[in-house]
């Protein structure tokens, strides 16, 4: 995970991706009944903590997801057939129960074979900001088999996500889309650095004015707040202990869930993990040197082609894109829609097809566009990053990636610790080298208006269940070795995927999704040194 910012920084540019590849690109489906209201009281199951009684044994209600879809990509998704919604209540500060209370949005696909019911497997995407209840009802539209029939499938959108309220708020739309086509702010010289610092404590302003509960919501947003209201949701859905599937930044709700409450774990799967001992800095240059392989792959990939956008040679590939990207800083490209390519859109769009060799194809179509000064399909990978969908609405996910990684790490102020991030940063990633002097200016973490929630360290989880922590070698987001390191520090198993994306359980490499499952169903995890490869 980078060191926390929503600008077009370095620092920026390499944020963890909104979700697994593909879980929120679910289809549609077909509109189906609204299902009847279904209330639903199983009392607080398992362990309650003080003054929590009244929360983990609340009653919830069912119903039609419709009224929780808050874009057009979540009511698509939630019309999977057998979906319901419902909000829980949990407290807005843990440390005062009696105090202000929250919701958080839920969905849930029931498991298709009642009487063989294991339990619900909770999910999470990651983000941090993304949507659990589109990632599970993704998940149960096109998911067979034993999960499917032994499980419900659960997603909740974490406090201040899509359906949760109140939601983080920051920029308005069309700040947002003014902030991307400025270029200038990354600008390293005395005054540049002025400009952006002043521009970044405006947002950390403006995140405290517009969400509202200010700066409580902002204050306990965070990882630590979220694994306490997982343990409300297990008791409310009636299970005894939780089954849980974290991909990305789920992996450290996971992994903070597993700490918090060790022996109230079932099975944890964690795919595309965020190292727990790594600080913002040293997680960036690990994140770095994963896009930078996998830019490195792609060139490869690219050379074989006939029409390569970056030439024949790997080797020179690097120099190819910075010759096609580098003169976007002072001049934009025109789109279709009227707005203009920028740098960082070319950089953003990038970084997202480096995600998973599926997006390898457009990424060589829209380098090529830019050639001939288009730069419509690098805008829409841009704009997928972003989540801005064609009637130029964003979701809130950006702004909920700061809120949070704000409070879960420890800001960095030192200008040196700065510019050193960054300069380590380009020599290993030396294709997103802007050729510009590296910027001191501190993000908006610097400027937060709440202090931080945690610090890196290796979770003590003693008394937990076996768990599965799933690791691609050439994963660009979650390096190989951030897997590694959370098996260990979890006591776990460690499943190995020879591969360059960004996760894989559930994705159609069998040897993976059979092992998970297995694993998720019977508590069987795989022998010690297994990797899989292959789709």
């Amino acid at each position: 995970m980078p060191i926390p910012t929503r600008t077009r920084s370095r620092s920026r540019r390499v944020a963890v991706a909104l979700s697994a590849l593909a879980l929120s690109a679910c289809s549609p489906g077909t509109p189906t009944t609204p299902p009847a209201p279904e209330t639903e009281s199983h009392g607080p199951v398992g362990p309650v903590p003080p003054g929590l009684d009244a929360f983990y044994g609340q009653s919830v209600t069912w119903g039609d997801c419709a009224p929780y879809a808050t874009s057009s990509e979540a009511k698509a998704a939630f019309r999977v057939k057998g979906a319901q919604c419902a909000h829980l209540s949990v407290p807005l500060d843990y440390a005062k129960p009696d105090g202000d209370k929250i919701r958080l949005g839920l969905l849930r696909r029931k498991a298709t074979k009642t009487d063989n019911r294991l339990g619900s497997l909770v999910i999470n995407p990651g983000g941090p900001g993304a949507s659990g209840m589109t990632a599970a009802a993704g998940l149960a539209s096109r998911t067979k088999g034993e999960l499917a029939e032994r499980f419900d499938f659960v997603g909740f959108d974490p406090r201040g996500v899509g359906a949760s309220e109140p939601q983080v708020k920051c920029l308005t739309d069309t700040e947002r889309d003014a902030e991307r086509a400025d270029d200038l702010e990354a600008d390293g010289s005395p005054e540049g650095v002025a400009k952006q610092e002043a521009e970044e404590k405006d947002f950390a302003a403006k995140c405290a004015q517009r969400t509202d509960k200010g700066t409580a919501m902002l204050a306990n947003v965070g990882t630590r707040d979220v694994a306490k209201d997982m343990d409300i949701l297990r008791s409310v859905l009636g299970d005894q202990k939780l089954t849980y599937l974290g991909y990305s930044y789920g992996t450290r709700i996971g992994s903070t869930y597993a700490e918090t409450f060790p022996a109230n774990v079932r099975a944890l799967v964690l795919d595309g993990a965020v190292d727990p001992e790594q600080d913002a800095v040293e997680s960036l240059v690990s994140q770095g040197r994963g896009f930078g392989k996998a830019f490195d792959e792609f060139a490869k990939w690219c050379a074989a082609r006939q029409d390569c956008a970056l030439g024949k040679d790997p080797a020179n590939a690097t120099k190819a894109y910075q010759d096609l990207t580098r003169p976007l800083i002072d001049f934009h490209v025109p789109v279709a829609d009227g707005r203009k390519l920028s740098y960082e859109d070319a950089t953003i769009g990038t970084i997202q097809a480096l995600y998973g060799k599926d997006y390898w194809e457009p990424l060589n179509s829209a380098l090529n566009e830019l050639k001939l000064q288009r730069g419509e399909t690098l805008m829409k990978l841009a704009d997928m990053y972003n989540e801005r969908d064609d009637q130029g609405k964003y979701q809130a996910t950006q702004d909920v990636f700061t809120a949070v990684r704000c409070v879960d790490d420890p800001r960095v102020t030192d200008p040196e610790t700065i510019l050193k991030a960054q300069r380590e940063y380009v020599k290993v990633a030396p294709f997103l080298d802007d050729g510009r002097p590296e910027s001191a200016a501190r993000d908006a973490c610097a400027f937060w208006p709440v202090p931080n929630t945690m610090q890196p360290h290796q979770p003590k989880v003693d008394g937990l269940a076996p768990t599965l922590v799933i690791s691609t070698t050439n994963d660009p987001a979650t390096p190989y070795a951030a897997g590694v390191n959370l098996a260990k520090g979890l006591k776990g198993g460690l499943l190995t995927f020879e591969g360059t994306q960004h996760t894989v359980f559930l994705q159609g490499v069998s040897c993976v999704d059979k092992a998970g499952t297995d694993y998720l169903v019977n508590g069987t995890l795989p022998p010690e040194g297994t990797r899989c490869s292959g789709n």
